[in-house]
């Protein structure tokens, strides 16, 4: 089963593909937001390239749980895809995805004008790994 993986930021969106196993994911494209209509179009036809079954959305849980603004709108994207395609969606945890993007970027010592390039594509590949080892494991 193909999967989406997205990392729904204000600026830009990360979106990650799964092979067709559904085994890992591996980064795809970082589209710039021009508004609500038209990202949403275009995740759509970044779902009918790939061929996918399912979408997961990062949710970007405050620290303590709770869902700030930016969850929300998170949300309300991964809710208007699945009314439009029809397609499961659903939202995975990654409060740390970012954060552990930024750090395997550095690691690799990638300049700080190339990983502003990539970190929302990194940030959706492990956001979509995660939830793929989870489905793949049965764990929560």
């Amino acid at each position: 089963m193909k999967v989406i993986g997205l990392d729904i930021g204000t600026r830009r969106i990360g979106v990650a593909a799964s092979d067709d196993l559904g085994l890992t994911a591996h980064g795809r494209k970082t589209i710039q937001r021009t508004g609500f209509k038209s990202d949403i179009r275009r995740i759509e036809e970044m779902v009918f390239v790939e061929g996918a079954e399912r979408i997961v959305v990062g949710l970007p849980k405050n620290m303590d749980g709770s869902l700030g603004p930016v969850a929300l709108e998170a949300l309300r994207f991964a809710q208007t895809l699945k009314k439009r395609l029809g397609l499961p969606v659903d939202s995975w945890d990654e409060r740390f995805s970012t954060m552990m993007a930024e750090k395997t970027l550095l690691m690799a010592d990638v300049s700080r004008r190339k990983r502003k390039k990539v970190i929302d594509k990194l940030s959706a590949v492990i956001i979509l790994q995660g939830y793929l080892d989870r489905l793949r494991h049965g764990t929560n």
